[in-house]
């Protein structure tokens, strides 16, 4: 797994003496697990100090036409094809990766979900933390004192283990339970499937956590 580093250019001047606040936006591309019959794939558009970067996405779930990066939670993922040529559009190659812009970092740390490594993502900014990790079938340890954290929403009320027993998904009620064992501070779910459509259709709402909206932007601030 590569590691990128960007060094950027200060887009606004430095107080002598004072600390400027820091603000982390991050906005919902789409919420959708694979095939979603309502939702636009889940992506999440990370922005900081005039800098932007791309989580995951594909076809519907378009970012703004300049980013920095476009980072994946798995390279070898059913979209991978239209996330290169979206990739592409924009001088980029998606890839799973550790990145540095500035102040702001994320850290790709894997997750328990196929039979090839996958990843969530750590999202870093001068003690500020959001995660994403839109698709685990073991809550990661890793996201433990979340900000923010963007969950893998596919289930409602029983896991999906996939075929040999090589990972899969966890249900929104483990989910849940895991997030507030580990002091996650707020929980959205973020690749909603159909079994939690159904529930959302049905007047049904997660406890802990909430259901993510499509271009809905999160600011933490700090």
């Amino acid at each position: 797994m590569a590691a990128l580093t960007v060094h950027p250019q200060p887009d606004q001047p430095i107080t002598e003496g004072r600390a400027l606040p820091q603000h982390l936006r991050l906005t919902l591309l789409g919420v959708g697990a694979m095939n979603s019959p309502r939702f636009a794939p889940a992506g999440l558009l990370v922005r900081h100090a005039g800098h932007a970067v791309v989580l995951d996405g594909g076809p519907g779930a378009d970012p703004p036409r300049r980013v920095d990066a476009w980072l994946v939670t798995d390279e070898q993922a059913e979209l991978r094809a239209p996330l290169r040529r979206m990739a592409a559009e924009r001088g980029l190659v998606p890839r799973a990766a550790d990145l540095t812009l500035g102040a702001l970092r994320l850290r790709a740390c894997p997750v328990v979900h196929t039979s090839h490594p996958t990843f969530g993502y750590r999202i870093e900014l001068d003690g500020l933390l959001a995660v994403w990790a839109p698709e685990f079938r073991r809550f990661p340890a890793w996201a433990a004192g979340a900000d923010l954290l963007f969950a893998d929403g596919s289930s409602w009320t029983r896991p999906i283990t996939f075929r040999g027993g090589v990972g899969g998904h966890a249900s929104v009620r483990e989910v849940g339970a895991e997030a507030a064992r580990h002091r996650v501070r707020r929980l959205v779910y973020a690749h909603i499937g159909r079994p939690c459509i159904r529930a959302m259709d049905a007047g049904q709402a997660p406890e802990p956590g909430e259901w993510g909206r499509e271009g809905r932007t999160y600011t933490l601030s700090g």
